[in-house]
C-alpha cells in the first residue's frame, strides 16, 4: 500500500520554509510558523522534508542555490577584482531583500542553544566551505600575478569573508541599502592590484 501522492510543490514550500528561517532564525522558528508559511500539516512537512533540523539544511541549500548563489558565481569570475566585485555587489542586493534582512547563512543558526548545535556547526562549516573555495580562488590569481607582491591570498579571503557577513549584520540591524553598498565600494577601491 502506498500513500497518497503528494499536493504540493515540495520547492515552493521550502522557499517558504527558508523565508521563515532567514526572518527568525533557526531557534526562533516554531514549527507551527512553518506548517502555517509552508501551508502544509506536521504529518506532510515530516514526509517531504524531515524533521526541523533536516528541513533547516534542505532550506541552507535552497538559499545557496537561490539568493546566495551569487558567491558560488563570483569564483567563476575571469579575474580576483571581478570576484570580490560580484560578491561584495551580490551579497548587499541578497542581504537587503525583503525575505530577510541579513543572510540566511551567516545568522540562521549562529546564536543556538546546546540543543541545536548540530546545526549551529554545519551552517559553520558551510561557512568554512566557502571561505576555502574563496581561497582556492584567489591562490590561482596571485599565481597568475594578479596581485602584488606580498599579497596573501588566505588573508585577502578571510577580509571578504569577514566584511560580506558584517555586512550581512549590518542589513539585519536595519542598515540601508545605499549605506551598505558605500561600504562594498569603499572596499573595492582599496583592492589590491599588480
Amino acid at each position: 500500500m502506498t500513500g497518497r501522492p503528494r499536493t504540493f510543490d515540495v520547492e515552493d514550500r521550502l522557499e517558504r520554509a527558508m523565508r521563515v528561517f532567514w526572518r527568525h532564525g533557526y531557534e526562533g522558528s516554531a514549527l507551527s510558523d512553518l506548517t502555517a508559511a509552508m501551508g502544509i500539516n506536521r504529518p506532510s512537512l515530516y514526509a517531504a522534508y524531515g524533521n526541523k533540523e533536516a528541513l533547516f539544511r534542505q532550506c541552507l541549500d535552497h538559499y545557496r542555490r537561490g539568493p546566495g548563489r551569487h558567491v558560488r558565481e563570483s569564483l567563476d569570475q575571469p579575474t580576483a577584482r571581478a570576484v570580490a566585485e560580484h560578491l561584495l555587489r551580490g551579497t548587499v542586493e541578497a542581504i537587503t531583500r525583503e525575505e530577510g534582512p541579513g543572510c540566511l547563512m551567516v545568522h540562521g543558526a549562529l546564536a543556538t542553544g546546546e540543543g541545536s548545535a548540530a546545526v549551529r556547526a554545519d551552517a559553520a562549516a558551510r561557512r568554512a566551505e566557502g571561505r576555502a573555495a574563496l581561497r582556492a580562488r584567489l591562490e590561482r590569481a596571485a599565481e597568475a600575478g594578479e596581485f602584488a607582491p606580498g599579497t596573501d591570498p588566505a588573508v585577502l579571503a578571510d577580509y571578504l569573508t569577514t566584511l560580506t557577513h558584517g555586512l550581512a549584520v549590518r542589513a539585519a540591524d536595519g542598515a540601508p541599502a545605499e549605506q551598505l553598498r558605500s561600504t562594498a565600494e569603499f572596499a573595492l577601491r582599496a583592492w589590491p592590484s599588480a
